[in-house]
């Protein structure tokens, strides 16, 4: 799943960023390599999400800088200075970063192939017919081939999670981000969904996953990382962090959710 190219693909630096007084990242420092796995873990409200959505610019870092393939996020240069882009520029550097959240987010009044399609026509300027075309392959790729003219009411959580997924490669991201993506689900339906994403970091999609599947990061990840206050405590290899955790509030955390 490695990568061969030196520079990472995604490079955060002295992210932070707080709400009010409340302080929630602290100068995070984090790369990943492309074609890899990063997995998130930590207590909520140590900041997973919120650097998630500092990625791709959803939320705006007080200080700090995320970098995308060598582009900087949401910002350009001036000197020494950063001005924030314009929206239609933020916009089409998040085309190139798919993200799949907790709870799916599917126009309701859509059909799946129209979810799907969405996007990439009205975005990127895709013909409608061949959207359509690529959507019923990635439907196939989820194991949701002949639901295209399913409406998401008429989907187990499961099924519109995987929707939410062929949603988000359908725009060809170079980066898939995934916020607790099975945390909605029924206990039954989380091995379809996971099952999925476990495919994808086979197929060499770049991830960073923020989830308390234990068994999925011990399977899928190359990297696992461990947050608690806004800060990274422990970063490696899934063999070292969950199985033999340096620090102690990992080792609490982790005794408590395996």
């Amino acid at each position: 799943m490695t990568g061969t190219d030196e520079r990472p693909l995604v490079r955060i630096r002295g992210l932070r960023k707080a709400f009010g007084t409340h302080l929630v990242l602290d100068g995070i420092d984090l790369d990943v390599r492309e074609g890899e796995v990063t997995v998130l873990l930590g207590p909520s409200g140590s900041g997973k999400s919120t650097l998630l959505r500092c990625v791709n610019h959803l939320e705006k870092p007080d200080a700090g800088f995320v970098e995308i393939g060598g582009e900087l996020v949401g910002y350009r240069h001036d000197g020494d200075r950063l001005h924030e882009l314009r929206t239609r520029a933020i916009t089409r550097q998040r085309a190139h970063v798919g993200m799949v959240f907790q709870q799916f987010n599917l126009f309701p009044h859509l059909s799946v192939l129209d979810n799907i399609t969405e996007a990439p026509a009205a975005v990127r300027g895709v013909p409608r017919r061949q959207a359509a075309e690529r959507a019923r392959e990635l439907l196939a790729r989820v194991g949701l081939a002949g639901r295209e003219d399913s409406y998401p009411r008429q989907l187990s959580g499961g099924q519109q999670q995987r929707v939410a997924i062929a949603r988000a490669l359908a725009m060809e991201p170079r980066l898939l981000l995934f916020d607790e993506p099975t945390s909605a689900l029924d206990p039954e339906l989380v091995g379809e969904v996971l099952a999925v994403m476990q495919d994808l970091a086979l197929s060499g999609m770049t991830m960073i996953v923020v989830t308390h599947e234990i068994g999925f990061a011990r399977k899928v990840a190359d990297t696992v990382v461990f947050l608690d206050g806004g800060k990274i405590i422990e970063s490696g290899a899934p063999a070292d962090v969950l199985a033999a955790p340096r620090h102690e509030r990992a080792r609490s955390f982790l005794s408590a959710v395996l």
